[in-house]
């Protein structure tokens, strides 16, 4: 069995990027713009690389030398923050890979943040999702607020952990 790892992207990893920026289903899942103009995406990601804010840190997900996704810890403040993931290989969705970066996300979060309260927020529809979190040991605290999942509307799910 192959490592998941978290690390920090970089510009060199816009190539993976782009390739995602391909994939409609990965697009509808995760919010993107499809035929997004790659010279803007690329400053989207040179953007993400150099972000400096302190209640916002995006990770890469790497397994076997490649860059398969992102983790992401939002709204950060004091011991709290939101966490996010997208898995860009649709290939590989559904494979435990999603959960693994979570876990390490979360384990980086605690040790190097002090993060001790998660958040995190999924559709009604995002079937792989809900079954992560739950895995991950969050418990739903609301359903508030709609979103579009894969073309249609869904009831957003919040979590916490």
């Amino acid at each position: 069995m192959y490592m998941i790892t978290i690390r920090p992207i970089t510009t060199d990893d816009y190539e993976y990027v782009l390739n995602w920026s391909k994939d409609e289903k990965f697009c509808f899942a995760n919010g993107w713009e499809i035929n997004r103009d790659e010279q803007e995406l690329y400053r989207w990601w040179v953007q993400c690389v150099n972000n400096d804010s302190k209640n916002f840190l995006r990770l890469g997900i790497e397994l076997e030398q490649s860059l398969i996704g992102y983790a992401d810890l939002a709204c950060i403040d004091g011991n709290t923050a939101e966490l996010g993931i997208a898995i860009g290989d649709r290939s590989i969705w559904g494979k435990g890979n999603g959960f693994n970066a979570c876990v390490k996300m979360i384990d980086y979060a605690s040790s190097y943040l002090g993060i001790t309260t998660f958040t995190a927020e999924t559709t009604e529809s995002n079937i792989r999702a809900k079954k992560m979190l739950a895995k991950l040991g969050f418990d739903e605290v609301s359903r508030i607020g709609k979103e579009e999942y894969l073309g249609t509307d869904s009831q957003l799910i919040q979590y916490r952990l």
